[in-house]
């Protein structure tokens, strides 16, 4: 690939029509970012294939946009350019974009056509003229099948953000697009990372591309910090909502790795007083667009997604990103905190992490070449502290309302026996009581990185753990091994030394599993009945010991007499979800 630098500092000197430098002007754009003053005059200039790396939030739509625009013949009716990217709302997000770039272009049409939508309707636009289509790769595969659309003839393909593309499972769906196009068209690829598969892509499909980056490869925003916060498993949710009081004026975007963890937290925040909601693919495309358009105006603070949900999402001034999960691929963690941090603010991004994933975090350092910060989780005196100074700035700042002018000596009458001091304590203590009494007795969330756990692992490399199922509910060695295998989804051999007893039993997983184990069974229940499962304290005994508190853990001994459906099925099919992690994180669908 070559390697080409360009700078420049205003639009004007870019090359761009004098239509696009009315609308630029027109929506108030003074500077050029980095990837539109190296991108923009290299593909006004040359007909070229181009590989342009640059992290979310920098501006890659204008800087295929303005090109595109100026390169299309408005007058005639057939589709010269072609947009693919992953999801619908980021399918959307560039058209309207696009159509605000071309304002001043009457005659040049912009259409978008994604999956969740009438596809007759998208036909009928592309008939009635459209140079430019924004489409996601499956719709358009479909559309292409149905003979509706036709790009045997465009100039200009672009395939914005590659690799989530790649990631979400669309690499055959983009062959089969690729195949119905030009070989002598231009191909522009903009992408987050660089990944083997867009790689693959760049070689396969493109002539000699000219490579721009803006950055490293594959690196995190300057304009954010990375924090990580060690806790217990269980404590988790906890800490979730310690960091959110502590951040009084947060304005968050909060990453699962599944759609079932994604509701599960959203309504657990909802149930203790948050302004959060949940956006994840099993959502109708109607209850997403009222979820986007609540958290756009700020009627929702914190926005628990999936990764796949939030691609596309183009809010501004995000003060943090919250990874309650790490990501199963490291590469997703610069999406995740590309969220934040945009338009030259800046941002924070927090990973909150058990001990047996701080490995994790080194390989995300080494990727984004970037530090994380470890720090504690506030303590309920901190937040107690934070909350009462945030409510005194915000007195302070609030304008009075004259309204209540009239109302001021029925006031004064009912207050004046108090001094000003005992008048602020009052009006206080109303205000911050809640925190006051939630956190007052509240233990330390915080678990030392340095410190070794070791109760859990044992020397072989292994954990091992409690389950409160046993001979009394119908399970033997084998059917236990069966049904956890169903469950936890941790491959062949990864389930070791199980030990069934009277009502109660132990298994053994890699140490590596411990966190996938304990967040699997955070909340599973069959037929009714809550499966518990937690570490042993014997974790070094083949069969552990009878613990004296009632034959088991928070001595529940009881059987309550549930018994395996076979081999150990599902009760409802969300709990068989949760044990496919990866497989749900791969699935396609163009609703999401």
């Amino acid at each position: 690939m070559r390697l080409i630098f360009i700078y420049m500092n205003k639009f004007e000197e870019l090359g761009l029509g004098e239509a696009i430098i009315k609308a630029v002007n027109d929506m108030g754009f003074e500077t050029p970012s980095e990837v539109q003053e190296k991108a923009i005059p290299i593909l006004l200039e040359e007909d070229t294939d181009i590989v342009a790396l640059a992290q979310t939030g920098t501006g890659k739509t204008a800087a295929f946009g303005f090109p595109l625009i100026e390169k299309i013949d408005s007058k005639s009716r057939i589709t010269q350019g072609l947009i693919l990217s992953p999801t619908r709302e980021l399918c959307l997000q560039i058209t309207n974009e696009l159509k605000n770039y071309s304002k001043f272009i009457p005659d040049l049409r912009t259409v978008a056509i994604y999956g969740g939508a009438s596809i007759m309707d998208q036909s009928k636009e592309i008939k009635r003229g459209a140079q430019i289509i924004v489409a996601t790769p499956g719709r358009m595969q479909d559309m292409i099948n149905r003979k509706m659309v036709d790009i045997s003839n465009i100039g200009y393909c672009i395939l914005d953000e590659a690799d989530e593309m790649l990631n979400m499972g669309f690499y055959e769906d983009i062959n089969a697009i690729l195949s119905h196009t030009p070989k002598d068209k231009n191909t522009w690829l903009f992408s987050a990372t660089m990944p083997r598969e867009v790689s693959t892509i760049a070689k396969r499909f493109m002539h000699e591309p000219v490579e721009i980056t803006v950055g490293h490869k594959n690196t995190g925003s300057e304009n954010v910090s990375h924090e990580y916060y060690v806790v217990n498993s269980r404590d988790r949710y906890a800490a979730l909502k310690r960091l959110s009081d502590a951040n009084p004026d947060i304005f968050s975007v909060i990453f699962c790795r599944t759609k079932r963890d994604t509701q599960k937290v959203a309504e657990n925040l909802i149930g203790d007083g948050y302004n959060a909601a949940a956006l994840h693919g099993d959502l109708s495309q109607n209850q997403r667009d009222l979820v986007m358009k609540s958290f756009r105006n700020r009627q929702i603070q914190m926005l628990v997604a999936t990764d796949v949900a939030a691609r596309g999402i183009d809010v501004n001034d995000i003060t943090h990103v919250i990874n309650y999960q790490l990501p199963d691929e490291i590469e997703t963690y610069t999406h995740r905190s590309g969220r934040t941090g945009r338009a030259g603010k800046s941002g924070v991004s927090m990973v909150i992490v058990s001990k047996s994933e701080i490995r994790k975090i080194k390989s995300v350092e080494r990727i984004i070449k970037k530090k994380f910060e470890e720090k504690e989780i506030p303590s309920g005196e901190e937040i107690c502290q934070i909350q009462l100074f945030h409510l005194a700035s915000d007195i302070k700042k609030a304008e009075i309302n004259h309204e209540i002018d009239k109302y001021l000596p029925s006031i004064n009458e009912v207050l004046e026996e108090f001094t000003k001091e005992e008048l602020i304590k009052k009006f206080f203590s109303v205000e911050f009581s809640r925190f006051y009494n939630y956190y007052k007795k509240s233990r330390d969330l915080s678990v030392s990185s340095r410190d070794r756990d070791g109760d859990s692992r044992n020397s072989d490399g292994t954990t091992r753990y409690f389950i409160n199922v046993g001979e009394k509910d119908g399970y033997d060695w084998m059917t236990l091994k069966d049904f956890l295998k169903e469950v936890l989804d941790l491959g062949r051999d990864a389930l070791s030394r199980v030990d069934v007893k009277e009502s109660f039993s132990f298994f053994n997983t890699a140490s590596e599993h411990q966190e996938k184990v304990l967040s699997i069974f955070e909340d599973f229940k069959m037929e009714g009945r809550k499966v518990n499962v937690e570490i042993s304290k014997d974790s070094g005994r083949r069969g552990g010991k009878r613990r004296r508190d009632g034959g088991g853990y928070k001595g529940k001994r009881r059987s309550e007499g549930f018994k395996p459906k076979g081999r150990g099925r599902f009760d409802k099919k969300e709990d068989r979800d949760s044990g496919n992690r990866s497989r749900d994180r791969r699935k396609r669908s163009n609703r999401r």
